[in-house]
């Protein structure tokens, strides 16, 4: 497939802002994203949520487009996509557009992101939409189980914060804050443009110079160092009352950029990746435990994880963290993972990749993260050559390293009081 040798450009404007771009022949369309070095890590128990809020801000208007409906009804008119997401250490916008937008889309994500308005009666409205968001995650246990499990892994750091922060903290943010913060985090060293598609390096660099050329204010890039650790198996229950269980198990393990990062790739594909790894044989199809079931990697800057999550049946949660945990210990003996096993799961994940590529908003985000959080970038076809490379003697090494108790954590929703029948049966044999 052409995409796997696609190719990116970097280019470092006279003010720092980094652009990255990657040209893809034929294509009629292309993504404008604009990528900011931030997010829920860097605030503090006054500001938590600030990042994700400011997010929602930005599409609330500017002088230029006064209001969330000149913005979008202007995206809408050219059949347009445009979005934006928080992370806990990047933020990104875009707009997706045909090729001939790309100025509009450029235009745009420059006037929200220097020139919003930041209307302190959008701020108090936008506070509503906020907090019934937090409401909705609240009441979808399936996706809040992660936050708790980030939460018990970095219980001593803003990693372990939600991103939507709290009720009590957005309600005191004011216009101020994100003022501050903007100042603080929001200036071209820390930022990066990338675009993706239908577009030349020369046409995207001469459009990103016009709108963000002249930004030329300083700041703060975040270079975040800490250390978490653990002597034993840690365990989180949140008593809820719910038709089914929902859990992450996993253990720590590497931070982004680490030389496993793709032999754990591998080793959480072979576990949870796809419905013929083993977990989902062993947990659904040979015991019917659970609904989904599944395992992939977390990498942050400075740590990292790799975790199962599962919806159980609420009378076999421990059985089913008991089973998890078996096939967890089974990878640490190379001469069990089959050369068949290995094929299947490097091809899982290279298929993957090369699909989600055939999306320029994928190959934006593909290429701009590693830029922004590594300042490296590996193209499509150095990451499939790591991972073809990938042995299963250094998936049982990995497994070894990474299945012990002083690693080990579960975090578990459901209508449990009791935690002993859990922590009874999280523990390594």
């Amino acid at each position: 497939m052409t995409i796997v040798a696609m190719e990116y450009q970097k280019t470092t404007l006279k003010n720092n802002l980094r652009l990255l771009t990657i040209p893809v022949p034929r294509a009629k369309s292309v993504t404008a994203m604009v990528m900011v070095g931030t997010g829920s890590r860097y605030e503090t128990k006054q500001t938590n949520g600030i990042s994700h809020f400011l997010e929602h801000m930005a599409f609330k208007g500017t002088e230029k487009r006064p209001s969330a409906f000149a913005i979008s009804s202007l995206i809408d008119g050219i059949g347009g996509d445009f979005n934006a997401a928080t992370g806990k250490e990047m933020i990104l916008y875009y707009v997706k557009a045909a090729s001939k937008h790309l100025p509009l889309a450029l235009d745009v994500l420059s006037d929200i992101l220097l020139r919003a308005k930041l209307d302190p009666v959008e701020i108090e409205k936008e506070k509503g939409v906020i907090i019934e968001e937090i409401n909705l995650y609240e009441d979808m246990p399936s996706r809040r189980v992660g936050e708790l499990f980030e939460g018990l892994l970095y219980r001593k750091s803003p990693l372990g914060w939600d991103i939507a922060g709290e009720k009590e903290t957005i309600q005191k943010i004011q216009r101020q804050d994100f003022v501050q913060y903007l100042e603080r985090f929001y200036h071209p060293q820390n930022m990066l443009v990338v675009i993706a598609g239908g577009s030349t390096k020369e046409r995207s660099l001469a459009l990103t110079e016009e709108v963000f050329g002249g930004l030329t204010k300083t700041g703060e890039k975040p270079q975040p160092k800490e250390k978490f650790t653990q002597s034993s198996p840690q365990f989180l229950l949140k008593t809820k009352k719910t038709d089914q269980a929902h859990l992450v198990l996993g253990v720590r393990g590497n931070p982004l950029g680490h030389k496993d990062r793709f032999v754990e790739a591998v080793l959480a594909t072979i576990l949870g990746g796809g419905m013929s790894s083993r977990l989902f044989i062993q947990v659904r199809e040979r015991r019917g435990l659970a609904y989904y079931v599944r395992t992939s990697t977390e990498h942050y800057l400075d740590n990292g994880y790799l975790a199962t999550v599962a919806g159980v049946n609420l009378k076999k949660a421990a059985e089913a963290v008991k089973v998890i945990l078996e096939e967890y210990q089974k990878t640490a003996r190379a001469e069990g993972i089959s050369r068949k096993e290995l094929t299947k799961a490097k091809e899982f994940i290279k298929g993957k990749l090369v699909l989600d590529l055939e999306d320029s908003r994928n190959l934006a985000g593909f290429y701009g993260t590693q830029e922004l959080l590594e300042g490296r970038i590996e193209n499509v076809s150095q990451t499939i050559e790591a991972v073809d490379k990938v042995t299963a003697e250094e998936i049982a090494r990995v497994a070894k390293e990474f299945f012990t108790n002083k690693r080990l954590n579960l975090a578990i929703i459901g209508p449990y009081r009791e935690k002993q029948v859990f922590e009874k049966v999280l523990k390594f044999s």
